[in-house]
């Protein structure tokens, strides 16, 4: 029996050492396959759709980053595909101030503030893009209406100009000399930009009345670099000193004594460079560019304070002239005023002007060459109309006396509950 059952476990074990050996082949020859499956795989060429799809791709990474043409052309909102646009220079509050830094509360005011510091951003990217592009092709023997052309131009491409949306915040400002602002060429005006010419180019941006104002002077001959310099530098301490519960006469003591410690030698005469007594920085509103409060440029100004949240334009002016400066030349420059309420008018002309002056500026600033490329014609009549009724206010050329000259820079800021952003801040100044 013994023997028997031994016989039987040996025909079970048999049995089962067959089974697991079949079993096993299986195994073997199902992984031969299931590797020969995957080999055809890795072999097989991609498909069509597979292909496609890499090429998407490819062309989504390309867009994401597009770059400028030159001359530019892409709006800038297509170079910064995100909607965020680059913060200007930061420079910290100082003294009793300087809690405001790490301050969560104020922090918290910022990020509410956001869309009004895109926008203004927006348009200092603009700024900065013209201006890179109209430096590199200035030169001797421009026309004058051809420069301010072009400059336009180009705003309105790359802020892609949108009605009272997006668009130039007021006319290119070309002061030649002893000009020192409110000067652009009226149409048919012929005038040359000369080697010995100390130009100041002055002009501004604004998405949504947000304005960026900022101007920067040109001169070809090396002898007038003090005379930048001095504007250049007096404009930096007056960023420097401006901040929130500073006294507006505090800023203007500190930028003439940057100003005045400027000497210039032109065609061997040393001028002192002196400050313009009688023109200011400005706060800045939306679509109000002078908004009620003046930056001084000299010692003895208003007590008022700077507060937080505000928007300034600091422009200082250095001439080898008296330093004061009287309306003067054919007038360019009108605004209407932003307080001018319902005034009744007679004329019609006046009527049908005030109504395109409405829709294309409201209370931004426009120049005669504006109102030429609206096919307004025949207006000078209706214009005069709406000054003398108060509703529009002319902005004659300022200058110094005859044959001096002045340098201008300019840059606008805000006063952001933590910090001092220096928006239009360029490599270039």
């Amino acid at each position: 029996m013994a023997k028997e059952e031994n016989m039987k476990n040996g025909v079970l074990v048999e049995e089962g050492a067959s089974a697991l050996a079949d079993g096993k082949q299986e195994a073997s020859n199902l992984q031969k396959d299931v590797e020969e499956k995957v080999d055809g795989l890795v072999l097989e060429e991609p498909t069509e759709a597979a292909k496609k799809k890499k090429k998407k791709n490819k062309s989504k990474k390309k867009k994401e980053l597009p770059v400028q043409t030159d001359p530019p052309s892409i709006p800038i909102q297509e170079l910064f595909p995100s909607g965020d646009f680059p913060e200007g220079e930061i420079q910290q509050y100082k003294d009793d101030n300087l809690w405001r830094t790490t301050s969560e509360e104020k922090r918290e005011l910022e990020r509410l503030e956001k869309p009004i510091y895109n926008s203004v951003r927006q348009a200092a990217e603009v700024h900065r893009q013209v201006r890179k592009y109209i430096r590199s092709i200035l030169k001797p023997g421009m026309l004058m209406t051809d420069l301010c052309e072009t400059l336009e131009n180009t705003v309105r491409k790359l802020i892609a100009e949108n009605g009272l949306q997006a668009g130039i915040a007021f006319p290119t400002g070309c002061s030649l000399n002893w000009v020192a602002a409110h000067w652009t060429p009226n149409s048919g005006d012929k005038t040359v930009l000369q080697y010995d010419d100390v130009m100041k180019l002055d002009f501004g941006t604004h998405i949504n009345g947000h304005i960026v104002d900022c101007a920067f002077t040109v001169a070809f001959n090396p002898m007038f670099d003090p005379l930048l310099a001095a504007s250049r530098e007096a404009t930096n301490t007056g960023i420097k000193e401006a901040g929130i519960d500073v006294r507006l006469c505090d800023v203007g003591a500190a930028i003439q004594e940057v100003m005045e410690s400027y000497e210039v030698e032109i065609n061997g005469k040393v001028f002192q460079v002196k400050s313009i007594r009688n023109l200011n920085g400005h706060s800045i509103g939306p679509y109000q560019i002078h908004a009620g409060k003046s930056v001084p440029i000299v010692k003895g100004g208003e007590q008022t304070k700077m507060e937080e949240g505000e928007f300034y334009a600091i422009e200082t002016f250095g001439s080898t002239g008296k330093g004061y400066v009287r309306e003067d030349l054919e007038c360019s420059h009108y605004m209407k005023n932003f307080d001018a309420g319902h005034i009744p008018l007679r004329l019609p002309r006046a009527k049908q002007l005030l109504a395109t002056i409405n829709k294309n500026f409201s209370t931004l600033a426009f120049c005669r060459r504006y109102l030429d490329r609206l096919g307004e014609t025949k207006y000078l009549m209706a214009l005069k109309n709406l000054c003398d009724a108060g509703i529009v206010q002319p902005y004659p050329p300022l200058c110094d006396l005859k044959g001096s000259y002045v340098s201008q820079f300019e840059h606008t800021i805000l006063l952001r509950p933590t910090c001092k952003e220096v928006v239009s801040r360029g490599d270039d100044y």
